[in-house]
């Protein structure tokens, strides 16, 4: 079956940098559109960052602009998001997902997505 695992999550100063990786299995990995989502206590789960199967068009939502990378290695079936400049207003469950190639890029609804990873727990103290 398709498994999205998330890891590299954990606690870190504000201004400093943290990288998530996401490893996919059961999936032909470069025939999907790979996102990165995050929800906070309370909060809807909200778009965060994207990448095209071709591992070259991105996008990403205005408030992580600038300071998050997100990247893909095809051959290793690993989505990437590099985190700097982190913010409190950061800290978040943060979830990789999958959404087949054929999607109009970018999706930014998470109820566009086809697989989800389990999440993994980023927290920015001030």
């Amino acid at each position: 079956q398709v498994q999205l695992v998330e890891s590299g999550g954990g606690l870190v100063q504000a201004g400093g940098s943290l990288g998530l990786s996401c490893t996919a299995s059961g999936l032909t990995f470069s025939n999907y559109i790979m996102g990165w989502f995050r929800q906070a206590p309370g909060k809807e789960r909200e778009f965060v960052a994207t990448i095209n199967w071709s591992e070259i068009t991105t996008y990403y939502s205005d408030s992580v602009k600038g300071r998050f990378t997100i990247s893909r290695d095809n051959a290793q079936n690993t989505g990437y998001l590099q985190m700097d400049s982190l913010k409190p207003e950061d800290t978040a469950v943060y979830y990789c997902g999958a959404v087949h190639r054929s999607t109009a890029f970018p999706p930014l609804n998470r109820e566009q997505y086809d697989y989800w990873g389990q999440g993994t727990q980023v927290t920015v103290s001030s």
